[in-house]
């Protein structure tokens, strides 16, 4: 019988970036870990063609978003994701702006079971770099004479199952 003190507190972080439970069964090495690299700017593309009549205009423009994952293996463990995304606003059949970033960064992937890295590569990784290609988006269409655009959240786990049901409709 032990005469430790019980903790309700939440499990601590290890040094190598994995939390560490208490269990003797897994060690930290054996648990999955998904770590950053380093994340970059791609592809920066900001045009507003119509301006300065476009920054006068009334009423809300029509925006249409567009959001895509790509991914390419960078060595046996590490990955580079790229999060594209597409904005194209109209107002009385005139571009107002069009704005295209590709974001990206470099993951490295450890632990993974087979079934479960193609999944984490493609929802985990663009969840880690949406914020900040948001803000840069924001900041683009903000500096172009826009209201800035904040991009609601993205549910990349849905996008992933629509990728895959498509995939398998094609294969049949």
């Amino acid at each position: 019988m032990s005469n430790a003190p019980k903790s309700d507190a939440p499990p601590q972080a290890a040094e190598n970036g994995s939390a560490a439970t208490g269990d003797a069964g897994q060690t930290p090495q054996e648990q999955p870990s998904l770590r950053i690299l380093g994340q970059y700017l791609k592809d920066l593309s900001f045009e507003n063609p119509n301006a300065p009549q476009s920054l006068s205009q009334e009423g809300q423009p029509d925006i249409g978003i567009s959001v895509n994952v790509n991914a390419r293996p960078l060595a046996a463990n590490d990955f580079e994701v790229e999060l594209h995304l597409e904005a194209k606003a109209t107002a009385q059949d005139k571009v107002a702006f069009a704005a295209e970033i590709i974001y990206a960064g470099t993951f490295r992937l450890e632990n993974f079971p087979q079934q479960l890295l193609h999944p984490a590569v493609l929802i985990e990784c663009p969840r880690l770099l949406f914020p900040f290609a948001r803000q840069i988006l924001a900041d683009a269409t903000r500096n172009g004479g826009f209201p800035p655009l904040l991009l609601d959240p993205i549910d990349f786990a849905a996008m992933y199952q629509r990728r895959m049901q498509q995939q398998t409709v094609g294969q049949a």
